[in-house]
């Protein structure tokens, strides 16, 4: 059973010797900070709007992780989500897995469409994950209908995997939409998010948010992307409003117990 490693641990070295701040092309200038014990989180309502196509969208972000399986045995929330959604009398939504079985690996789905849980647990506290989501269920390969990504990699190994019919919808973009909490439940997430972009009727690799540089996995300036009706880009940039959409759709979170405290400096580019 496998720990990703996070190879961003070695960037603060890379910048170093390539002479700091020029080793960043595109910098993150800040995070946000979603807290277990202040049950943060952000919400919109997509009830109204009509999804440029349920059949595709990607969720790009970058994660640090605070507390994991280990450091709370369990407790204190059962799922540390990261993007969430209810429609349909049903769940959609990505986050980390906190039970007896699945703990700290990453999980995709939750409904009766499909349902990812990676083999590998992500436990790093130290650094910076890039996570990648793709959903395109018009392809004619179910594996390919949902796929996940850490660093770049795409996962290939799964404690459990059932995947989308095809042309099956998803029910992002059909209701409440939460970032930091869980949607069904009160389940809050315990970590550092950056650069988080949804991307509404287009399923994208990896190399539209990040390049390797160096054998470090960096940001790239995905400003140009076309995001959709229901898109958005969060890059927390403004300390007096975090849910702030820069995408140009004006899809606006709303943030719950988050002050401008919750705004850091800490992000994937920091001290570079």
């Amino acid at each position: 059973m496998g720990i990703f490693q996070n190879n961003l641990l070695a960037g603060a070295a890379a910048a170093a010797s390539a002479g700091g701040g020029g080793f960043y092309d595109y910098q993150i200038e800040q995070s946000a900070r979603f807290d277990l014990a202040s049950t943060s989180y952000m919400e919109r309502d997509s009830s109204s709007q009509t999804p440029t196509n349920r059949d595709k969208h990607t969720l790009s972000v970058w994660v640090k992780r605070v507390t994991t399986q280990g450091t709370t045995g369990g407790g204190g929330t059962a799922n540390q989500s990261i993007l969430t959604t209810v429609g349909n009398s049903a769940n959609w939504g990505y986050q980390f897995s906190h039970d007896s079985s699945e703990d700290d690996r990453l999980k995709s789905g939750f409904a009766s469409i499909g349902n990812l849980v990676s083999s590998n647990k992500l436990r790093d506290t130290g650094g910076w994950y890039h996570l990648l989501f793709r959903y395109d269920s018009t392809d004619g390969t179910a594996s390919n209908r949902m796929l996940q990504y850490v660093n770049g990699t795409v996962v290939s190994s799964f404690a459990a995997s059932t995947y989308p019919s095809q042309n099956a919808d998803s029910y992002l973009g059909s209701g409440t939409v939460r970032v930091g909490r869980a949607a069904w439940a009160n389940d809050y997430a315990d970590q550092y998010m950056a650069e988080m972009i949804f991307i509404d009727g287009l399923s994208l690799a990896p190399s539209n948010f990040a390049t390797s540089k160096n054998g470090v996995w960096v940001p790239v300036d995905a400003s140009g992307l076309t995001f959709g009706t229901i898109g958005f880009h969060l890059k927390f940039e403004n300390s007096g409003d975090l849910g702030n959409d820069s995408s140009g759709n004006n899809n606006d979170f709303t943030a719950s117990n988050m002050g401008a405290d919750h705004q850091v400096l800490d992000s994937p580019t920091f001290g570079s």
